[in-house]
């Protein structure tokens, strides 16, 4: 399997870390996004939408959208809970963080970092939705002690990825106690050091 990811990617590092956690032999092929590596005619053959992570598995096989990679490449573990309905809340927390965590947290990370912008800089809006993204999940975090109950699953994956750099967003986590102490125990799961 190759994993055709950008490590500055939130989305790529997710399928790394599931990959990782799972030990599931892969070959990471670097793609630089902020050059327009994904928009050259061999990316696009991968994934028609030229975004990273694209999946190429043995047979041939392509796989994009991060979320649904990593729901692949788990299915049968730990990762994925065994209770129907626990799963299904599990991909609850999958399908609302592309909608209403990443399009704020990431991407004002991404016009921070990348881009050079100051926070001043940054849309109120955006900033607005993000901060009432982590109230939700710091609302969850101070009655269980991952996303889905007791254990981690792929919604902690998933929502780890933006939600340990969101200070590199402008966003300040000094009154969420109950997501710092999420984002040191699922980053020990995973075996990761800790964000700086």
């Amino acid at each position: 399997m190759k994993i055709h990811g950008d490590t500055n990617s939130g989305n790529c590092l997710k399928v790394k870390w599931v990959c990782d956690q799972l030990a599931l032999p892969y070959t990471w092929v670097a793609v630089d996004t902020l050059r327009g590596e994904t928009r050259t005619s061999q990316f696009l053959k991968l994934n028609h939408a030229g975004q990273v992570p694209a999946v190429e598995f043995d047979d041939g096989g392509t796989l994009a959208q991060s979320n649904a990679i990593i729901r692949y490449l788990a299915r049968g573990s730990d990762l994925i809970p065994a209770d129907g309905f626990a799963a299904a809340k599990m991909d609850e927390w999958l399908f609302w963080e592309q909608y209403s965590h990443e399009p704020y947290v990431a991407v004002c990370r991404h016009q921070m970092v990348y881009l050079g912008k100051p926070a001043s800089d940054l849309d109120p809006d955006k900033i607005k939705r993000g901060y009432a993204a982590l109230a939700r999940m710091e609302q969850q975090l101070a009655v269980t002690r991952f996303l889905v109950g007791d254990s981690i699953s792929l919604a902690d994956v998933s929502l780890l990825a933006y939600t340990r750099l969101a200070h590199e967003g402008g966003f300040h986590l000094d009154g969420y106690a109950s997501i710092r102490r999420w984002i040191g125990e699922t980053e020990r799961a995973l075996g990761l050091p800790p964000a700086r």
